[in-house]
C-alpha cells in the first residue's frame, strides 16, 4: 500500500491485531532506493523491497499512545479555536467603539466578564454602575486603568446585532473551555505512572508547560532506545537545519520536514522560555538571534530544548539550567587566546611571569 495522510491507519489497525508486524516507510527514503517506480509496478517492487531488507520502518507508537496522542491533538486544535473565538469578541468590541485591550489584562476574566455582561444588557455604564459593581466585587480594584478611564472607554455605540454576536461568541468560548477541561481530565487519566514520570521530568525545563510536556510525551513517548541519538530524535522532530551544499560551498538550507504536532509545541515552549532572565535559553537566543535572525533563533533553542529532552528520559535525571554565563565559561580559554594574539599585534609582549599569572 502507498498512501499519504491517514489513510494508513485502519489497514495498519486490522493487521496490527494480527500480529503481521506491519510496517509504514517513509516515502522519501523509499524513492532513493533505485529501481523501477511505475504506476503498475509499485505493489511489486514496495514487496521486492522489502524481501530484501532495503525498507526502513517508520516509528509507529502502540495503540494505547496513538489514542493519547488523538486526545493531545484535539485539545490543541480546540486551544487554537478558543484564541480565535477570543480575538473575534476583541475585534467585535472594537468595532464598537468600545476599548478594553488597555483597561483589563484578560478580556475573558471575572473583571472582563462582568464588564461584558454590562454592555450586553444595553444599559450605561456611569460611575454608579463602577461602585456597584465594585462593590458586588465583580471587578478588580486592581485594574490597569483608572476609573474614568474605564468608564471612557465603555462609552460606546453597540448594536443590537453586535450584541448578539457578542452573545454567541461567548458561548462558543465557555463551550469551548469546558471540552479543554474535559480534554485535559482525559489525558491525565490516559498517562500510565511511566508517562507520569516522564511528564514530570521534562516540566522543570523552562517554557514547558503541564499540557505541553504530556502533547511531547504522547509524541515521543518514554523509550528512547528508538532513536539512538538526541540529533536522530531532532530530524524525526523536523527541527534540524537543513544541508545544502554544491560546489563545495555550504548554502542556506531549510529545517527537514517531521513530526508537526512536535515541531509546533517546541517552537511554542522556545518562544517561553528565551523570556526566563539569566538563563542558558535566554543567552543561547540572543547570540543566535544577533547574527542569524530571531525565528532561526527560536529553531535553534527548540532543538536544544528536544536534545535535553532526549537526555533527561535516556539517562532518568532531572534538569538542570548551565546559567547565562554558560558560553563564558566555555570559551574562556579561546578568548584569553584571541586576547593574547590581538595585544601581540599591537607590539605589547607578555613576560613569563606574567603568563603563569593567566588562568587558561
Amino acid at each position: 500500500m502507498e498512501s499519504t495522510a491517514s489513510y494508513w491507519k485502519p489497514v495498519f489497525n486490522i493487521l496490527e491485531g494480527y500480529d503481521l508486524n506491519p510496517m509504514v516507510v517513509n516515502a522519501q527514503h523509499m524513492k532513493q532506493v533505485p529501481g523501477r517506480k511505475t504506476d503498475v509496478k509499485d505493489a511489486e517492487w514496495i514487496s521486492d523491497l522489502l524481501m530484501n531488507g532495503l525498507l526502513k520502518p517508520s516509528f509507529i507508537p502502540n495503540r494505547r499512545q496513538r489514542e493519547l496522542r488523538e486526545l493531545c491533538r484535539y485539545r490543541k486544535s480546540l486551544i487554537v479555536d478558543l484564541g480565535a473565538e477570543k480575538n473575534r469578541l476583541q475585534k467585535m468590541l472594537e468595532g464598537a467603539n468600545i476599548k478594553l485591550s488597555g483597561t483589563i489584562s484578560d478580556i475573558n476574566g471575572k473583571s472582563g466578564k462582568a464588564l461584558l455582561d454590562y454592555i450586553v444588557s444595553g444599559e450605561i455604564f456611569d460611575e454608579e454602575a463602577y461602585e456597584r459593581l465594585l462593590a458586588e466585587k465583580l471587578i478588580s480594584k486592581r485594574l490597569k486603568a483608572p476609573k474614568k478611564q474605564l468608564i471612557k472607554d465603555m462609552q460606546g455605540c453597540i448594536s443590537p446585532i453586535q450584541a448578539k454576536m457578542i452573545k454567541v461568541i461567548r458561548t462558543h468560548i465557555s463551550e469551548l473551555e469546558a471540552h479543554i477541561k474535559e480534554l485535559n481530565d482525559d489525558i491525565s487519566n490516559h498517562l500510565n505512572e511511566e508517562e507520569e514520570n516522564a511528564v514530570d521530568l521534562i516540566k522543570d525545563i523552562p517554557g514547558i508547560s503541564d499540557t505541553s510536556a504530556q502533547t511531547i510525551i504522547s509524541i515521543i513517548g518514554t523509550d528512547m532506545s528508538r532513536f539512538p541519538t538526541s540529533g536522530a530524535l531532532c530530524s524525526w522532530g523536523g527541527l534540524c537545519p537543513g544541508n545544502h551544499e554544491s560546489a563545495g560551498k555550504r548554502k542556506n538550507g531549510r529545517t527537514n520536514k517531521g513530526n508537526k504536532l512536535l515541531r509546533s509545541t517546541l517552537v511554542v515552549c522556545a518562544h517561553s522560555a528565551v523570556l526566563k532572565k539569566d538563563s542558558y535559553f535566554g543567552e543561547m537566543y540572543k547570540r543566535i538571534a544577533s547574527h542569524r535572525g530571531r525565528k532561526r533563533a527560536i529553531v535553534a533553542v527548540a532543538h536544544a530544548m528536544l536534545q535535553i529532552i532526549w537526555q533527561l528520559l535516556k539517562k532518568n535525571e532531572r534538569y538542570e539550567d548551565l546559567g547565562s554565563d554558560y558560553f563564558e565559561k566555555k570559551n574562556h580559554k579561546n578568548k584569553l587566546i584571541s586576547t593574547l594574539k590581538k595585544l601581540e599585534n599591537f607590539g605589547i609582549t607578555l613576560m613569563p611571569e606574567q603568563l603563569a599569572q593567566v588562568a587558561f
